[in-house]
């Protein structure tokens, strides 16, 4: 079956960081997580905005929580895309959420039905980077691809696409269980900055510097060692709360690669912003060619 953007959806979840998708997209569909503060439940940008958020953050006295979508909050965007033929429901890391395992779920519900119709698959990331992944495959659907394209495809962006983050503190990630291997530097940061990416679903150290400076120096140096200048080079940056970051880390990508192409900024959720803290900033990058 040749898959287009008129038979093929692609759903992807809140932590995407990508609100505006079905706006841009009619195939697209985004399913929200929950973020709880004390007793009080909300959907990732739907019933509580970024901005709205952080300033809540700033002065809450406990750490609010977060929760995946339910098999039936899925089961529902894939019944409001009863028009496509196929589905193909992208989301963050598994080892990072247990969010996939309630779309696999619902598309085990649906398999009763049509065993093909819903491909769950794993992003082994976070962020803009499953908007992008999600991106790349609908300029193919847009083209007309296949089954065995996407995998090719989804195979190859596992294994080369980088990321790149750092936080303000690794508190966050330490209190909602998401530190991976950078545990150990917990509680020994003071004015160092952690370098930290996301490799198959786990967070990872790379390098601890001395202040912001320092640590987009290291952007600059890992982005160049890694990229060539070509227009399929595909970048996006995702902040929380820290927009002048942002636009710090946009510059360098145009500086150190000029003929990429910056596709996405975006503003990290209340779902990743309760994990990674106000203050961090990041990007992604792949070479979509």
């Amino acid at each position: 079956m040749e898959l287009t953007a008129e038979n093929t959806a692609i759903v992807v979840d809140s932590t995407a960081d990508f609100p505006e998708a079905p706006q841009r997209f009619p195939n697209w569909r985004v399913v929200p997580l929950y973020v709880r503060f004390g007793d009080e439940s909300y959907r990732d940008y739907v019933e509580l905005e970024p901005e709205a958020f952080y300033a809540r953050l700033r002065n809450a006295t406990e750490t609010p929580s977060t929760s995946q979508p339910t098999p039936g909050d899925f089961l529902a965007a894939y019944e409001e895309l009863a028009g496509y033929e196929r589905i193909l429901s992208l989301h963050i890391a598994g080892k990072l959420s247990g969010t996939i395992e309630s779309a696999r779920s619902a598309a085990r519900l649906l398999a009763e039905q049509d065993a093909d119709r819903v491909r769950t698959i794993d992003s082994e990331s976070a962020s803009a980077a499953i908007a992008m992944l999600g991106l790349a495959i609908q300029r193919r659907l847009e083209h007309g691809t296949s089954d065995d394209e996407v995998d090719e495809l989804v195979a190859r962006f596992r294994r080369e696409a980088g990321l790149l983050f750092t936080v303000e503190t690794l508190e966050y990630l330490a209190r909602g269980g998401r530190i991976g291997r950078a545990r150990a530097w917990a509680g020994e940061l003071l004015n160092i900055k952690p370098i930290l990416s996301i490799k198959e679903g786990e967070v990872l150290p790379v390098k601890r510097v001395r202040g912001n400076r320092k640590a987009f120096l290291e952007f600059a140096s890992a982005f160049e060692a890694g990229t060539r200048d070509v227009p399929s080079l595909r970048v996006g940056i995702a902040h929380a709360a820290a927009p002048e970051r942002a636009e710090a880390l946009r510059k360098m990508v145009r500086h150190t690669r000029p003929a990429a192409e910056v596709e996405l900024v975006t503003t990290l959720g209340p779902v990743v912003g309760t994990h990674a803290g106000p203050g961090t900033v990041g990007f992604f990058w792949f070479d979509d060619s």
